[in-house]
């Protein structure tokens, strides 16, 4: 990967969107990337593999998380589900060490991934969950978070229970933002905001961040 190219991008996104990175943090982001792009020739991890579209659609995108819910508390539990790369999750506990960082996937191999990725970037404090979200039990966050992993009503189904009472749920989606089902309310969630991010690519992508509170 040109890792150069990758902090350039990084760097001109993060600011873009008001999250600008330390060099520690950016260095860790690169790092990362490298690691998803050399595993991603064995395993099917992304079809994003350019760096500038790299830093701008996977690390810039999930941390717009951190402006979609800036009233995150310090040490705060956050569910990442259908974390595919480890995306929004692992540059979300980049940039906020502190979060108790919990990745929930159906893939073992993908876990296996982020698991021993996490391990040479020495990110401590991260929990791995093999498991389809609608299985997981007995577990309540702060904040879960999905990307687009599937439509708004499915999502809110498996997401919503997964909340503690004040904590948050965000979907990151494109376009999609239509609960039609009313599931949400259904599960105790309250719709909070909506925030619109046009994220600074070739095709100004335009990511939709809705917030419900439970």
């Amino acid at each position: 990967m040109d890792t150069p190219l990758f902090l350039a991008a990084l760097k001109q996104a993060t600011e873009a969107i008001e999250l600008p990175l330390t060099e520690a943090q950016a260095a860790q982001c690169a790092h990362f990337a490298a690691l998803v792009v050399e595993t991603n020739q064995t395993l099917n991890l992304t079809r994003i593999t350019e760096p500038e579209a790299m830093a701008i659609k996977h690390f810039a995108d999930s941390l717009t998380l951190l402006k979609a819910v800036p009233e995150l508390r310090q040490k705060a539990t956050v569910c990442d589900v259908g974390t595919g790369a480890g995306f929004p999750g692992v540059p979300l506990k980049i940039v906020r060490p502190d979060v108790q960082l919990t990745l929930v996937d159906s893939l073992r191999k993908r876990l296996k991934f982020l698991e021993s990725a996490l391990e040479t970037l020495e990110i401590p404090d991260v929990t791995l969950i093999h498991t389809r979200a609608e299985e997981l039990k007995n577990a309540r966050f702060d904040l879960v978070t999905a990307r687009a992993v599937a439509a708004l009503p499915k999502l809110i189904g498996w997401c919503g229970p997964l909340v503690k009472p004040g904590g948050y749920f965000v979907a990151m989606k494109g376009a999609e933002l239509e609960d039609d089902e009313g599931m949400a309310a259904k599960l105790g969630l309250t719709f909070l905001r909506q925030l619109e991010i046009t994220l600074p690519d070739a095709e100004s992508s335009r990511r939709n961040l809705a917030v419900w509170v439970k």
